[in-house]
């Protein structure tokens, strides 16, 4: 790369990268600049890719100026004698040309827990999953400043709304300063509810944007106009950030600030998420890896997903139950009665349900998934952190016919007493741990199997209610509306502002009725427990129970049915269309000539295939253009997919939009280390046009075309 060169910039300050690896043996990459270069945007990237990569060695930068919007950054190792780990150059790229959140600066980085890691991976796999919301209305009047810069003081105190996941293979979570709420109001009568609500599951989440949640107003009375109109309030958020725990502390917090005229007193909330972070590196595994490696599910137990036969095309929804408050009250009674809580008493009726539905004969042991809220740590003021703590983890038993509720009970008690003195811990961490999970490959989320969630509410020390009311407002309980999960089925339990225990199950497959009549039977079995006695009731009772529920029994209503909105109609590959989804390397575009090399174009996670195809149609050089997506495998696969274009330097170009320039990069390392010349890469910042990047693609191609 010659540095007195100079390629015509995208638009605007848009800056664009131009990575060399220089020919093979290569030493450190150049990084030619285009665009506005602001030195304190590159010492924040510089140092948030040193701390991606802690292992690597030292280096020192210098930018070498050529002229307005023309540099090259060179990076040198302080001490080339000392090796370290390969410098990410490629995440630098993307730093660097990612536009800064407006209104925001970026302090520094965090890595992020084992959990939220999991849970981001799981969510951009699966777009719509682990984004929850609560609903609730408000009654009396609203001042919509005041409650806009309440929102606004709570991120202000807490660092966690403030904090965004950066792209990239093993992303960093960036705090960013001066991050505003997101608040949005809509008058009375502009749309229905559920329509709002269905148009939020279809707008999602972005944790990779400050701030971590979103609070939709639908109607509000203005101050004094007595109007009686209720408004209706949607709080979404993000589960690799927050948790149902989380939120609840945060509209607390909200109402403190409300009653206080918009602003919180004192500063930012310490311990915060930076300070969990810390405490979590700081813990000794080992305890708990002998723990998951000896407690873990043993590889034959049954983990059936109720559903019926066979199976129909890939869908999701939720189907519903409601047990009355009358019916919730006593079954905690019968359950502290026999030392064990609802939550306890679920598992016992979901472990019978799985046994049956296995189509055991005799003791089978059987798996599900539990959450642990993660508040039970020892990490001071953990009841009253915002964060993602509440973790998924295995849970099994043996279910034996002629044993009595109470031992089911009483042993179920146990084992989640011995999970949540590791309930820090990771579902991919405890996969990885077991010897005798078999159902994936370590790390990550489970991909099968069933998840009970029985959440737990913040109890706070003093009730708001009568400082509200002082106000003429008066708010409900906010009711959880669920989220998708990880799981084939997710069954919810809550409580409702009634009292009432309600019961909701999420699925992922077609028909949904086989999920309909396990929710049917958990509710029966709920409802008919308090009435028999534990001690000598066994599994077998309640089977024969369930096979006379057309009988007798005390029936629960029928459970309700919904899709969910967010779920097309269509699967739909990586790239945004049908086409070419199973193909590692789609042609857009035939070169003029036939000695011409190559562009190819590395697929960025959520750009849509049309873009790709406009760069194509405006691109005016010889040169071919390929699109590679993401796919299995992995840099190894995409780079075994490229190969025979690195061959005889026909491949001269990596483009990609920021976001893919990890991948790009490693894709031109992998060729240099197989002693092809590797292919300059480029990379652009996600606003930038098709036309002035095929532009830039061009000038690049041309230039590699005669190194």
């Amino acid at each position: 790369m010659t540095a007195n060169h100079t390629s015509p910039p995208p638009d605007g300050e848009t800056t664009c990268v131009v990575v060399d690896l220089g020919p093979a043996p290569y030493a450190e990459p150049l990084l030619e600049l285009h665009g506005r270069l602001d030195e304190a945007r590159l010492e924040a990237a510089l140092g948030q890719a040193a701390v991606r990569a802690p292992g690597a060695a030292l280096l020192r930068h210098r930018v070498d100026r050529h002229g307005h919007g023309h540099h090259t950054l060179r990076l040198t190792a302080e001490d080339p004698d000392r090796p370290g780990d390969p410098f990410p150059y490629g995440l630098l790229a993307d730093l660097l040309t990612r536009p800064p959140t407006s209104g925001t600066r970026t302090t520094p980085a965090l890595t992020p827990t084992p959990l939220m890691r999991e849970l981001l991976a799981d969510a951009d796999a699966h777009p719509g999953r682990h984004v929850e919301r609560l609903s609730w209305a408000w009654h009396g009047p609203l001042d919509l400043e005041r409650f806009r810069a309440s929102w606004q003081s709570v991120v202000d105190h807490e660092s966690v709304l403030r904090a965004a996941f950066d792209d990239g293979p093993e992303p960093l979570l960036l705090l960013h300063d001066d991050v505003r709420a997101e608040v949005l109001w809509l008058p009375h009568g502009s749309v229905r509810w559920n329509d709002l609500v269905e148009h939020d599951v279809r707008r999602g989440l972005d944790p990779r944007r400050p701030c971590g949640l979103r609070v939709t107003v639908l109607g509000a009375a203005a101050a004094g106009d007595g109007k009686a109109r209720a408004a209706h309030v949607l709080l979404t958020y993000h589960h690799a950030l927050l948790d149902d725990w989380s939120a609840r502390l945060l509209l607390r917090e909200f109402y403190r600030a409300y009653l206080a005229g918009g602003r919180l007193p004192g500063g930012e909330r310490r311990p915060d998420l930076r300070d969990y972070v810390r405490w979590l590196g700081h813990q000794d595994t080992a305890p708990a890896r002998e723990f998951w490696s000896r407690g873990a599910p043993p590889a034959d137990a049954v983990s059936p997903v109720p559903r019926a036969e066979p199976p129909g095309p890939a869908r999701t929804g939720r189907t519903w139950i409601r047990l009355t408050a009358e019916q919730a009250e006593r079954l905690a009674a019968w359950a502290a009665r026999l030392g064990s809580t609802e939550s306890g008493v679920l598992q016992a009726v979901w472990a019978v349900l799985l046994y049956r539905a296995s189509g055991a004969d005799g003791t089978a042991r059987v798996r599900f998934g539990v959450t642990a809220s993660g508040r039970g740590i020892l990490f001071e003021g953990a009841d009253r952190l915002p964060a993602s703590l509440r973790t998924p983890l295995p849970l099994s038993v043996d279910v034996d016919p002629g044993r009595t509720v109470g031992t089911l009970l009483a042993e179920l008690r146990d084992r989640a007493l011995d999970i949540t003195s590791y309930e820090w811990v990771s579902p991919g961490q405890v996969r990885a741990w077991s010897a005798a999970d078999r159902t994936g490959p370590g790390g990550g989320l489970p991909a099968d199997g069933s998840l009970l969630v029985f959440e737990g509410r913040p109890h706070p020390a003093d009730d708001l209610s009568e400082e509200l009311a002082a106000h003429g407002v008066r708010v409900e309980r906010p009711d959880r509306l669920g989220a998708r999960t990880a799981f084939p089925v997710t069954l919810v339990a809550h409580h409702g502002g009634d009292g009432g225990l309600v019961l909701t199950a999420f699925y992922d497959h077609d028909p949904h009725t086989g999920v309909a009549e396990a929710l049917t039977h958990s509710a029966l079995l709920l409802g008919e427990l308090p009435y028999l006695p534990g001690d000598s009731t066994t599994v077998a009772d309640l089977l024969r129970l369930l096979d006379a529920a057309g009988g007798t029994a005390r029936q629960p209503p029928a459970p309700r049915e919904e899709p969910d909105p967010a779920e097309p109609r269509r699967p739909r590959s990586a790239l945004g269309s049908d086409e070419g989804a199973d193909l590692p390397l789609v042609s857009l575009r035939l070169a003029a000539d036939p000695g011409a090399g190559v562009v190819c174009l590395v697929h960025t996670h959520g750009t849509p295939r049309a873009r790709y195809d406009r760069i194509a149609a405006a691109y005016q050089g010889p040169e071919s253009i390929v699109l590679l997506h993401s796919g299995p495998g992995g840099a190894r696969a995409r780079h075994n997919a490229l190969r025979p274009l690195a061959d005889g330097t026909r491949l001269l170009v990596l483009g990609a939009f920021s976001g893919g320039g990890s991948t790009a990069y490693e894709l031109a390392r992998l060729m240099a280390a197989d002693g092809c010349r590797p292919p300059l890469v480029v990379l652009t910042a996600a606003t930038t046009g098709a036309a002035p990047l095929a532009r830039m693609l061009e000038t690049v191609a041309a230039r590699a075309g005669r190194l």
